[in-house]
Parts: C-alpha cells; sequence; structure tokens
C-alpha cells in the first residue's frame, strides 16, 4: 500500500545511511516545529512518516531508535514551552502510550514487509521455473521440428537413390525383354512396351515425391532455385500469374533456415490462391539493412485487421517456423487489395552472404 505513493519511494533510490540521515533529520525537524507550536498542537502523527520509512526500508531495530527519539523530543518540546503538568506521571504516560502505538505501527511494517519480499521472491521463483519452461518447450520444438525434416530428407533420398534406381533398373529390364519379344515377332511386345510405359511413369511419380519432400538442394543457393521453381510450377498448375524475384543472390548457409522460409513462401502463396482467390502472386527475396526478407505479395481480397483470434492453422505454423529460426513474421493487407506476408532473417543469425554487384537473379519466364 506503501509502495503507491512517491513520498514513500524516494528512499529506495538512497543507500541505508542516507536514509537513516534523511530520517534522523526529519524527526528532529519535526521535533523543532512541535516545540515552536506550543503545546496546544500535537505533532505526534507526523513523527509516524519518518518512522514508517524507517522501519519499511532499514529495519526494526532504527525504526524503534527512532521512535525513541521523536517522543524524547515530543516530550522535551512539551517541558520546554513550561506547560505544568500536575505530576510527572502524566509526561511518562503520554510517552509510553506513544512508543507504545510506534511499536505496534513498526510491527505491522516490518510484518507486511517480509511478506511482502517473501511474495516478491516468489515471484521471481516462478517467473524463472516460466523463462526455463519456455526455453525446453522452444527447445524441444525445434528438436522435434529439426527431426521432421531429416526424416523428411531422408525418405526424400531414400526414393531418389533408393526407389529412383530400382524403378529405372526395372524399366531397363522390361525394355529388354519388349525388345527381344518385338524381334521374335511375339504379339505380347506391346503389353511389354505399356509396361515400359507404366514403369516409366512410376519413376517420374517417385521423383516428384523425392522432390515435394526434398526442396530446397542442399547448397547455399538451393532457396533461390526452389523459390523459382516452385513459382513455375504454381503458374502451371493453377493458371495464375506466380514469379519469384531476386535483385541479388542470397546465400544461406543453415539449410534449416532455407527450408523453413522455403514453407513460409508456399504456404503464403497457397493461401493467397486458395483463400485469397489471387491471380498474380510475386515472391521475393531482397536483402535490407535489418537482413535478408522474403515476401510474398498477391492481389487477392486481402486479410481482415485485426485478425481473428481463431485464425487458421497456416498463419500459425508460418509464425511458428519464422520463430525458431529467429526470424520476425507480419502480414498486412495491401491498400488497393491484396495481402503482404514478409519474414526477416537477421543477418547473424542466418550466416548469410549477398553478392550485390551480381546481376538480378529473375525467372525469365515470368518478367
Amino acid at each position: 500500500m506503501f509502495r503507491s505513493s512517491s513520498w514513500f519511494e524516494w528512499p529506495a533510490k538512497r543507500s541505508r545511511q542516507s536514509t537513516i540521515a534523511n530520517s534522523t533529520a526529519i524527526v528532529c525537524l519535526i521535533g523543532i516545529a512541535d516545540y515552536l507550536s506550543g503545546w496546544q498542537i500535537s505533532w505526534s502523527a507526523v513523527y509516524v512518516y519518518p518512522i514508517a520509512i524507517i522501519a519499511w526500508y532499514v529495519g526494526a531495530p532504527w525504526a524503534y531508535g527512532l521512535s525513541l527519539l521523536s517522543v524524547t523530543l515530543y516530550t522535551a518540546g512539551d517541558l520546554a514551552t513550561g506547560f505544568a503538568f500536575n505530576t510527572w506521571l502524566v509526561p511518562a504516560w503520554n510517552a509510553v502510550i506513544r512508543l507504545v502505538f510506534y511499536a505496534i505501527l513498526i510491527h505491522m511494517l516490518t510484518y507486511i514487509r517480509s511478506l511482502t519480499q517473501g511474495l516478491e521472491l516468489r515471484v521471481l521463483e516462478r517467473t524463472a521455473e516460466l523463462r526455463r519452461e519456455i526455453a525446453e518447450r522452444e527447445r524441444l520444438e525445434r528438436e522435434l521440428l529439426e527431426v521432421g525434416e531429416r526424416e523428411r530428407r531422408r525418405l526424400g533420398f531414400d526414393l531418389h537413390d533408393g526407389l529412383c534406381q530400382h524403378l529405372t533398373g526395372t524399366a531397363l529390364a522390361a525394355h529388354v525383354l519388349m525388345e527381344k519379344l518385338t524381334r521374335r515377332g511375339i504379339p505380347e511386345a506391346a503389353e511389354a512396351a505399356k509396361t515400359v510405359d507404366l514403369i516409366e511413369e512410376g519413376i517420374s511419380l517417385s521423383r516428384k515425391m523425392a522432390k515435394g519432400l526434398q526442396p530446397v538442394e542442399m547448397h547455399a543457393g538451393g532457396l533461390m532455385q526452389a523459390l523459382q521453381d516452385f513459382a513455375g510450377a504454381t503458374t502451371n498448375l493453377f493458371k495464375i500469374s506466380c514469379r519469384f524475384e531476386c535483385d541479388a543472390p542470397i546465400l544461406f548457409g543453415s539449410i534449416s533456415q532455407a527450408d523453413h522460409l522455403y514453407h513460409i513462401a508456399r504456404e503464403a502463396t497457397t493461401n493467397a490462391i486458395k483463400h485469397g482467390r489471387a491471380r498474380n502472386v510475386v515472391i521475393s527475396l531482397e536483402p535490407r539493412e535489418e537482413g535478408a526478407v522474403l515476401t510474398v505479395t498477391d492481389d487477392g481480397f486481402g486479410i481482415p485487421l485485426p485478425l481473428p483470434k481463431k485464425g487458421g492453422m497456416g498463419l500459425a505454423i508460418m509464425a511458428q517456423r519464422a520463430k525458431l529460426i529467429g526470424a520476425t513474421f507480419d502480414i498486412r493487407p495491401v491498400s488497393n487489395g491484396g495481402t503482404v506476408v514478409s519474414c526477416t532473417v537477421p543477418h547473424p543469425a542466418a550466416g548469410i552472404e549477398i553478392n550485390f554487384d551480381s546481376t538480378k537473379q529473375r525467372d525469365p519466364q515470368y518478367v
């Protein structure tokens, strides 16, 4: 209750010795004022302020000493004014009553102070525990996501280097069989040719699946190539204008960060086409002072502001991916319609290399 007043908080900014000296000086000034005002005006309640200051910020022993000093000054002031007491018991009784009152006040303040300090300590402990729990949860989330990414890449490698190679060998064997049947004039040669065609289609599907599981190649410029391929595939698939723009090559030393940025761009593009009915989407990767910025701009219906509390999983996943790589995520509507999704990755966190002297890297098919 005392912390709400600036009159009570000033000792918190001073040293212990300074607080004691200032409070003692205040008691002495009150004693002088008590003497000058005469015995008709009582200043006993005013002494409560410096006593409470000492009790709260210094401790009970010093507060008891200051209480004794205030009672002494108060009694001496009454006696010095020439007021005639019938008996010495009257000033003694008044002094004892004041000391008891001050003692009760000091006990209450020190007790409340101990409770406050204990509560503050528990709050700090719980805050520290909560921070550790949040950090541990974020660490586990990163590990789980990294494990998922590694498994996805492993499956992509297995499909490309395992199943695709096996199907290729099978297609070669079937092709040899088809040629043998053709040379012998056996009618089943046509069916063997169809079998070869089906196997080649299986090879093509397997390669597409492997590419989908591993869209970003394992090199520094893999993100640029993956975004350019994605823009071209999106244009062909949805019959819209989707292009990738990159004014200067931006190389990512971390494949994990490149993967997250690719998935953010893909999710933003999918949302623009599916929910925003966009006909033009621009995916850009550009260097700025704050870092590398990935931006997805569309001309769709836009996104309402403020964002709904129960939004789709896509926004939450994009924001979480950005958080895991130390990036900042932002989504906002465009004044003339559409939405802009941006993700900024700081230079130190991303290990980014930028060649500002290079010519603009754009997809020539969609410029």
